[in-house]
């Protein structure tokens, strides 16, 4: 009831006292007024009376107390209309409709009582000569009576306004949870939807609050995503926040406990989350449903995560399983794919790619040559050129591999499909299988083209011998255009040290020319 609209210091207890404002020119007036309600109290509360001897000072106390509760308030100041004309500025620009005014007057000839009861909001008249100290007290009391009857209703429709905006919050932040797929990712967005729903980003709470997004696995704790002092992980918890967090987890619920928060979030895969916060003030009922309501939700998003991480998991898998199946037909090609797959992911971050799209391309470049599988050892391996038959035959691998993925609806199954299909696609038209032309062939198929051809020229293969590097880029720069991308082709070659680094962390083995997949 006694929340104050003024931002306070974090650390300052709430003023328990009824503001009551004395504007009268007469200082006796003030005197009189101060000896009489000396000892009065209402509700147990005690007066704290403020001082004005005109309209303007008036003004001035209560910008600097909006949560003045009774105004007893003379007209004849400064001017015959001053009281009236400080009402008005109260009502009309300040906006005030809670204090209880009462017009004290020594001239009711300047300000008839019906005229200013109807043309202004003022809620009791009195004349100074007809107001003793009974009156006085009787008059406070109903007053303060009707303020703080007026103001219980103003926080109850508030915190009506409150649980509505904060419903809508959670379902807003549960919304762009959903949307995550990374779990890291998952965890930092936790720490801000939390921060908005308890309002820490307001009166600089935010930058005084920090946290943690912790997994629990059979007692340890994982520490996901931090902000603030937090935000360095680290494998050791410090005693305080462990036994917190090990009291919610066997709780199993949500604790709330002096300055720390920390929410309780299981799984139907056994694992169990929680959100550590600290330096936030005391939760009312109201956040704390609004937390219990958040929950619920992220409990789900979280199942909804792990259930999408074991299809990812999965998808990996299938592809690595793959991957072996192409190396095992040639042991030599083993290294190719994992170059093939890195420097993919290192010209996809130069491209400025979001990280989804790189981590899928990572998983997916693997599978450029799938559809070799396919292809018969008599061709795949034959040691010679391959004739006009032969090569037609080879040249349906890139269709066989997207087919192999092309009805999934899994982002990483998808991009292996674009990879396979499309990475001999060329950028003036003339590759295959469907003759694409510059941006026609998905970015997946540009990058992977440019990464494959530069390799297979720098290693060796069963029909040559590896190029020099100044070669291979004299090579790929009279390809410009041609075959490849010109922005992507001149990133790539901008950045050759990263390339050679990747290129000397896996390394062919020396193995017989029979061994090697065609290129």
């Amino acid at each position: 009831m006694f929340k104050k609209s003024v931002q306070k210091p974090s650390n300052a207890p709430p003023e328990q006292v009824w503001k009551v404002l004395i504007v009268d020119d007469e200082p006796e007036v003030h005197t009189i007024t101060k000896v009489a309600l000396s000892e009065f109290e209402f509700d147990q509360i005690s007066l704290k009376l403020l001082s004005a001897y005109s309209g303007a000072e008036a003004r001035s106390l209560i910008q600097e107390h909006p949560d003045i509760a009774l105004i007893y308030l003379d007209v004849v100041m400064e001017s015959d209309d001053a009281g009236l004309l400080f009402v008005k500025y109260l009502r009309d620009e300040l906006k005030n409709k809670f204090v209880r005014v009462v017009l004290r007057t020594g001239q009711p000839g300047q300000a008839p009582e019906r005229k200013v009861i109807v043309d202004y909001d003022i809620n009791d008249y009195k004349e100074k000569t007809d107001f003793d100290s009974t009156k006085l007290f009787t008059t406070t009391l109903a007053g303060l009576r009707a303020y703080r009857d007026i103001m219980e209703v103003e926080e109850a429709r508030k915190s009506l306004d409150r649980y509505r905006l904060g419903l809508e919050e959670v379902i807003s932040a549960s919304a762009n949870l959903f949307e995550i797929r990374s779990l890291q990712q998952f965890a930092r967005g936790l720490l801000d939807q939390i921060a908005s729903i308890l309002h820490l980003d307001q009166d600089t709470l935010l930058v005084r609050s920090h946290g943690w997004t912790v997994a629990e696995n059979q007692g340890d704790f994982e520490v996901l995503a931090g902000t603030g002092s937090l935000s360095e992980t680290s494998s050791t918890l410090p005693v305080n926040v462990s036994s917190l967090l090990t009291k919610a987890s066997q709780a199993k619920e949500c604790v709330f406990e002096s300055d720390q928060f920390v929410g309780y979030f299981p799984t139907k895969s056994g694992k169990v989350n929680l959100i550590y916060l600290d330096g936030i003030d005391t939760l009312d009922e109201l956040d704390k449903r609004m937390i219990q309501v958040f929950s619920s939700n992220v409990t789900i998003a979280f199942d909804n995560l792990y259930l999408d991480r074991e299809v990812f998991d999965t998808q990996v898998e299938i592809i690595d399983t793959l991957g072996d199946v192409v190396e095992n037909r040639s042991k030599e090609a083993a290294y190719h794919v994992k170059r093939v797959s890195h420097l993919s992911r290192l010209l996809g971050r130069l491209a400025g790619l979001p990280i989804e799209d790189v981590d899928a391309l990572f998983m997916a470049a693997p599978m450029h040559d799938v559809g070799k599988v396919a292809i018969p050892d008599s061709i795949l391996l034959k040691p010679g050129k391959l004739n006009a038959e032969e090569w037609e035959i080879m040249k349906t691998h890139a269709q066989i591999g997207q087919d192999i993925f092309n009805k999934s609806t899994r982002k990483v199954l998808q991009a292996a499909a674009i990879v396979a299909g499309q990475h001999h696609e060329k950028y003036d038209g003339s590759g295959y299988p469907n003759g694409f032309k510059g941006e026609e062939i998905h970015i997946y198929g540009r990058i992977v083209g440019i990464v494959d051809v530069f390799d297979a020229l720098i290693h060796r293969r069963c029909y040559k011998e590896p190029w020099p590097l100044n070669k291979v880029i004299d090579e790929l720069k009279s390809q410009e255009g041609k075959h490849f991308d010109p922005k992507l082709l001149n990133l790539f070659l901008d950045n050759m040290p990263k390339v050679i680094s990747i290129i000397n962390a896996y390394p062919d083995s020396t193995l017989t020319q029979s061994e090697n997949l065609r290129k």
